[in-house]
């Protein structure tokens, strides 16, 4: 199994869209085998499912995320597992042992921001895009 994480200083980033890199973790049998933070080279909303599909992922932990990326990483077979916050290592950990916390029906757009809306810790601010 290869997950990717949006990652900024050690942290999930909170902006699938924007993020500037992944962590990738390499995972047999439940142990962690190896990590590696990759560059998305300016790649954007569109482009990044097709880069984590290249890089052979198949499960994403992320915060935010839009319709239209959702459905990008359903078309590539790559598993959602949005709506999560705080350190990247940590996040992976929990969801190897079946305990990460997650919102199985995150969104994130600029559009329709109501009362309750959470993009994590953020407030979206009108930058969290489809």
């Amino acid at each position: 199994m290869k997950i990717a994480v949006t990652y900024e200083n050690g942290e999930v980033f909170q902006h699938f869209g924007h993020t500037e890199q992944f962590k990738l973790y390499e995972v047999s049998g439940g142990k962690l085998l190896h990590t590696q933070v990759v560059d998305t080279n300016g790649s954007g909303h569109g482009a990044l499912a097709g880069l984590l599909a290249q890089l052979g992922v198949d499960t994403l932990i992320c915060g935010g995320i839009g319709g239209g990326a959702q459905a990008a990483l359903a078309e590539a077979n790559i598993r959602l597992i949005g709506g999560v916050q705080g350190n990247a290592d940590e996040a992976v950990q929990a969801f190897l042992n079946g305990t990460l916390a997650f919102d199985p029906n995150v969104h994130c757009t600029h559009h329709n921001h109501g009362e309750g809306h959470s993009c994590g810790s953020h407030g979206c601010g009108g930058h969290c895009h489809e």
